[in-house]
C-alpha cells in the first residue's frame, strides 16, 4: 500500500481528485462494506427526522451544483 500512496502522491492535484472520486463511486457499488459509527448512524437519523418534517426544504443534486459553480 505504501507504494501505491507514494505514486498517487504524484499525480497532479486533478488527477488525484479524478482519482478519490473514482474511488468513492467504487464504494457505492458494495455499500454494506462501508463500516458507519454510531455517530454517523445518529446523524442521518436526524438528517432523516428534519426531512420528513419538512421535505420542501431538500434541493437536487442539480440545483446544489449550479449553486456552488456560480461561486467559482
Amino acid at each position: 500500500m505504501n507504494t501505491l500512496r507514494k505514486e498517487a502522491l504524484t499525480l497532479s492535484p486533478k488527477d488525484r481528485l479524478h482519482l478519490i472520486e473514482e474511488l468513492w463511486d467504487s464504494l457505492a457499488t458494495t455499500p454494506e462494506a462501508v463500516p458507519v459509527t454510531a455517530a454517523q448512524r445518529k446523524e442521518l437519523a436526524r438528517r432523516r427526522r428534519t426531512h420528513a418534517a419538512n421535505p420542501d426544504a431538500a434541493r437536487t443534486w442539480e440545483e446544489v451544483r449550479r449553486k456552488l459553480e456560480r461561486r467559482k
